[in-house]
């Protein structure tokens, strides 16, 4: 295991040792021991096969616990209406059929033992990891919720939301403006689409005009790509030159005017999310050990522990 990443561990298994409540690294150690050898087996085949369903999946596990925690409400897709990932926000989410294959297989193995938001929260390790990102250790043990409504999903994060917006929707999940950052910075792996650049590329804050945070030499390159009038599906890559790959060159972009999507841009426009945006610039470690933290964090969110364990993830049943 690479230096970084034993620091990373011992520096959470540490701070686990005082959580509360029913979550814990290990959950299922004695329920069922090749539980998170499963899910890491699926998630590696996926990415061997596909490597954009890494920052499918940390996507995923981000959308599912930012709502009303980390319950696998964002995987109920049936009966079809009006679950919680019907919501604008959730758009372009991918990789539930990676969580289902999991799924089937730990039910073979274990059934009706492993949930699927512990699924999700392990499957988002996993991408990192894959995607040379910082190893960290997962607290598991949450239950699946019984809701999955679209009412829900109105406190998600949209890229188009101002800076100040963002702030109050992270800190209302107990979130900081730190943890906006570092949890953005996921952002380091994968891609948008045009449909959600036009806006900012061709008529910004309603003034006709592209967001002057954008660069002069990158905004001809984004508008080749996304001309106005084209196809809303094409994609790019969020962190310009490096989309492939879980490093800081996000905040660098960023810094540069490079950056790809508005809210990525916004964090260098607030004084409480700037500086870190320049620290994580300029200290890679740091950025690698604090994401790996606030992903802990983020799993935290309003924990699920009195719910139950699906045996199809798709269904609330």
């Amino acid at each position: 295991m690479p230096r970084l990443a034993i620091l990373t561990a011992i520096l959470l298994l540490s701070s686990l040792r005082s959580s509360r409540g029913q979550l814990q690294v290990g959950f299922y150690a004695g329920l069922c021991p090749r539980a998170e050898d499963i899910v890491r087996t699926v998630v590696t085949g996926a990415f061997l096969n596909n490597p954009s369903v890494a920052p499918a999946l940390l996507r995923l596990h981000f959308h599912d616990c930012i709502v009303d925690g980390c319950d696998g409400s964002i995987l109920v897709r049936t009966p079809a209406g009006q679950q919680e990932n019907r919501a604008f926000g959730h758009q372009g989410l991918r990789g539930q059929s990676i969580i289902d294959d999991a799924k089937a297989q730990l039910e073979l193995e274990c059934p009706g033992v492993v949930s699927c938001a512990d699924i999700v929260a392990l499957a988002a390790r996993d991408s990192v990891v894959l995607s040379n990102g910082p190893f960290y250790l997962v607290e598991t043990g949450r239950r699946d919720g019984f809701v999955s409504s679209v009412v829900d999903a109105s406190v998600v994060p949209e890229v188009s939301d101002p800076i100040e917006v963002l702030l109050i929707k992270f800190a209302q999940k107990g979130l900081t403006a730190q943890d906006l950052v570092v949890l953005t910075a996921a952002h380091t792996i994968g891609t948008t689409a045009c449909f959600f650049m036009t806006g900012r590329l061709y008529n910004f804050q309603g003034t006709r005009r592209p967001d002057p945070s954008i660069n002069p030499m990158f905004l001809g390159t984004l508008q080749a790509i996304c001309p106005p009038g084209g196809n809303g599906n094409v994609r790019l890559a969020i962190d310009n030159g490096s989309g492939q790959f879980f490093d800081a060159q996000f905040f660098s972009n960023i810094r540069a005017g490079f950056a790809v999507l508005q809210s990525d841009a916004a964090l260098y426009s607030h004084p409480a999310t700037r500086p870190f945006v320049d620290f994580y610039a300029v200290d890679p470690a740091s950025f690698a050990q604090d994401f790996a933290l606030a992903m802990v964090k983020l799993g935290r969110i309003q924990r699920v522990t009195a719910g139950h364990v699906r045996r199809v993830c798709s269904s609330v049943v």
